[in-house]
């Protein structure tokens, strides 16, 4: 069992793990000891066979405001420069151990999402939005580079380079049609149903083969750095893993019945 977190809450239902930023008084705002928590909690989680899918929400009117002006902001300025760089480092793992979790990840975004908030919820695989969401890539609105927790490297992969460099230069807010337009935002439903339709989502990826959707998110992780004859060569090794697997077998002999699958395996 995966013990409580203290700065964030955790809760496991049907295989969906759902984890709540909990600082409502400040639209979830990040501190050191949130950055640190979330960072070390999210291997323990693809360690888990219980859990086979998440979902990332926050509590109250946001989802995540990102870095706490006063618990962060302030405190960096007495920092020496190895002292940021440690800070720097710490932000970028949490966007690596969200990247490397072999479950697929739902972010529930409502309110606003921005600096690092918005940087996780770009680090999720899927993004469902509620109506009046907003979303802000806003480091340049503190003189600080749009080039931050690997969001220059995620945010083209999702809504391609253009788009990308106005959003990270400029800071600017944008909702939740334009971030579905650019491909930001999977899916945009009422602010009041963000959280369930993200659960329904989550649940129904728990319902499925988890040792195949870790394959598929490992693969999209890494292909693009492969050729295409490369990228063929590592899928079929991939699928050639999964025939093995017998969640292959389970969906077969299901398919005989004409049943739904019981998927079971995790590993």
């Amino acid at each position: 069992m995966i013990p409580a977190p203290s700065t964030f809450r955790y809760e496991l239902n049907d295989g969906v793990a759902t984890l709540t930023f909990a600082r409502p008084a400040t639209l979830n705002s990040l501190t050191f000891e949130v950055y640190a928590e979330l960072r070390d909690f999210l291997p323990r989680l693809g360690e888990a066979p219980e859990v086979r899918a998440v979902v990332v929400a926050g509590e109250g009117r946001g989802f995540c405001s990102g870095g706490d002006r006063h618990a962060i902001i302030a405190e960096l300025f007495a920092r020496d420069a190895q002292g940021l760089l440690e800070f720097t480092r710490m932000t970028g793992a949490l966007i690596r151990n969200f990247r490397a979790l072999r479950r697929p990840v739902v972010a529930a975004v409502h309110g606003v999402a921005v600096g690092a908030g918005a940087v996780i919820a770009l680090a999720c695989d899927v993004r469902i939005v509620g109506r009046g969401a907003r979303f802000g890539f806003i480091f340049p609105q503190v003189g600080l580079c749009g080039a931050d927790m690997g969001a220059a490297y995620l945010l083209p992969r999702v809504v391609g380079l253009g788009n990308a460099s106005h959003l990270l230069f400029t800071g600017d807010l944008i909702g939740a049609d334009e971030a579905f337009r650019i491909g930001l935002a999977n899916r945009v439903v009422d602010d009041d149903q963000v959280l369930a339709e993200a659960s329904a989502y989550a649940a129904r990826l728990a319902r499925g083969p988890a040792f195949a959707h870790a394959m598929t998110k490992q693969m999209l992780e890494q292909e693009h750095t492969l050729g295409l004859d490369a990228a063929i060569e590592a899928e079929a090794q991939a699928q050639a893993l999964c025939m093995l697997h017998p969640d292959f077998k389970t969906a077969y002999e299901a398919a005989i019945r004409k049943e739904p699958p019981a998927f079971k395996g995790s590993k």
